[in-house]
């Protein structure tokens, strides 16, 4: 059975749907599964067809703190996956700012997660790097359990000199710090497989760009939204693709379509 997932950092769920943007990349490329990132808003402030959408279950896991964060989960009821297993947050984490979503599958667990920035304060970067460590912690014991692993998101970090176009200006800059960029080392040295670079080694393609100085349109950008899964579902893989056109946020969807 093939599926289609897509993963956007819409920053704004009620923008994008308001310009129609939302629509438009619905229609467009029809996904099984939608993750949503800083979707910045509470269930009591969006639309119906936000959340009584004829086509989709919808999911939503909002911050405390209201305009912020929030991530969402849309399921396509004809994919026959009812009644779903939807959880909010993550094992053994406080999760106040509605970071992960996660849909369970009989073996298969698939995460939407908008990974946090680290940038406002000390404390920031430190959470950032727990975050970071606890997630690794949990999906390595989930597969050790026998799970199948897929997750996807705003990871808020760029790999490798690679994944953004000014890797030497922003050697010190959140983002593309060491320690950041040693996360990501030590996933792939666990066996998960970062899709886009697995399949497309020297391809250069970003997934975020700075609006407030025009970097979209000169594609100055970063690539810090990911799909990740373990090893062997790699070859399950049957595509994966950056809609680069897609507009209506600062990011641009990711879709994948996996046989699973």
């Amino acid at each position: 059975m093939n599926i289609k997932i897509l993963s956007w950092n819409v920053n704004g769920i009620r923008a994008v749907e308001k310009k129609g943007d939302l629509q438009e990349l619905l229609r467009k490329t029809s996904p099984d599964i939608a993750f949503f990132q800083e979707t910045k808003a509470t269930a009591e402030q969006l639309s119906e067809y936000l959340t009584q959408n004829q086509e989709y279950d919808q999911y939503y896991h909002s911050a405390e703190k209201k305009g912020y964060s929030g991530t969402g989960l849309w399921i396509k009821k004809s994919l026959g996956w009812a009644p779903h297993t939807v959880e909010t947050g993550m094992e053994g984490w406080v999760d106040t700012e509605g970071r992960v979503l996660s849909l369970t599958h009989k073996k298969y667990i698939f995460y939407g997660i908008y990974f946090p920035n680290g940038g406002k304060s000390p404390e920031a970067w430190e959470g950032k790097l727990d975050f970071y460590r606890h997630f690794l912690e949990l999906i390595n014991r989930q597969r050790e359990a026998g799970y199948k692993i897929i997750f996807t998101g705003d990871l808020n970090v760029a790999h490798r000199e690679i994944d953004l176009a000014r890797p030497k200006e922003n050697e010190k800059n959140i983002g593309f710090l060491p320690e950041e960029r040693a996360w990501v080392d030590d996933l792939i040295k666990d066996d998960w497989v970062d899709v886009y670079r697995r399949s497309y080694p020297e391809s250069v393609s970003y997934t975020w760009w700075n609006l407030q100085t025009r970097s979209r349109e000169r594609n100055i950008g970063w690539r810090i939204d990911y799909f990740f899964l373990d090893k062997p579902l790699f070859k399950k893989v049957i595509s994966i693709d950056h809609q680069e056109g897609q507009m209506g946020s600062d990011h641009c969807p990711v879709v994948m379509e996996l046989d699973v």
